[in-house]
């Protein structure tokens, strides 16, 4: 696995984005059409758990410069974001980075389960998506949507297919349905054809509505 400098750590390319790419062009004629006008591109994955997790329930219900400028302010709190620095916080200090109080509970929730060791973060590579996705819905404020962009971005799963997603299904009605809504199954329905690549695909479809990436 490639791994690169980027933003605010390393950040690793994964080792079956080419032959994902071959495959999903050969079985797939909108993917043949839509892959290659993004070159080199690729997902690039984030290394640390802790800090992938605690930025998603920031980044929940508010824009992305908003999570930004309350990801700094926490950042600035607790100089290295750690469970144990997090927890000395408290739910006071960490409020006044920007936080509703009910995410600052969420993120002393997923500081505790981290320092508790509650969720069995050296055993998720070699468990499978939902035995992962499953630990990570005891965690207050994390749903399947947010488990399953844990495993894309961080864990660098290849066949995830989140169809809570409303970039995923916008993108399946634009390019496969001229536009017309789609439901999940008829999301099911096309992403049988991506399997084993489905997250490789769903990052392509994400491109197709925007070309330049969101940094989390």
């Amino acid at each position: 696995m490639a791994k690169t400098n980027f933003g605010d750590g390393p950040t690793f390319v994964p080792p079956y984005w080419e032959d994902a790419k071959i495959e999903l062009m050969k079985r797939d004629r909108i993917m043949k059409r839509l892959i290659p006008q993004f070159g080199d591109m690729h997902l690039v994955g984030r290394g640390d758990p802790f800090t992938t997790l605690a930025r998603s329930i920031v980044g929940q219900q508010i824009s992305v410069k908003a999570a930004e400028t309350v990801w700094q302010r926490l950042l600035a709190l607790c100089t290295r974001c750690t469970p144990a620095l997090v927890l000395k916080a408290g739910p006071e200090q960490l409020a006044s980075c920007g936080l509703s109080r009910r995410k600052a509970e969420y993120i002393l929730d997923l500081a505790d389960h981290f320092k508790a060791k509650r969720v069995h973060v050296d055993k998720w590579a070699d468990m499978d998506d939902e035995e992962v996705i499953a630990e990570l819905l005891q965690i207050r404020g994390i749903g399947r949507w947010t488990a399953e962009m844990f495993l894309i971005f961080n864990l660098l799963r290849p066949n995830i297919l989140p169809l809570d997603d409303v970039g995923l299904l916008r993108g399946i009605s634009i390019n496969y349905f001229s536009g017309e809504p789609v439901s999940r199954s008829d999301a099911r329905e096309v992403s049988a054809n991506w399997e084993p690549w489905r997250t490789v695909a769903t990052w392509y479809l994400w491109r197709s509505l925007e070309p330049t990436p969101v940094e989390y």
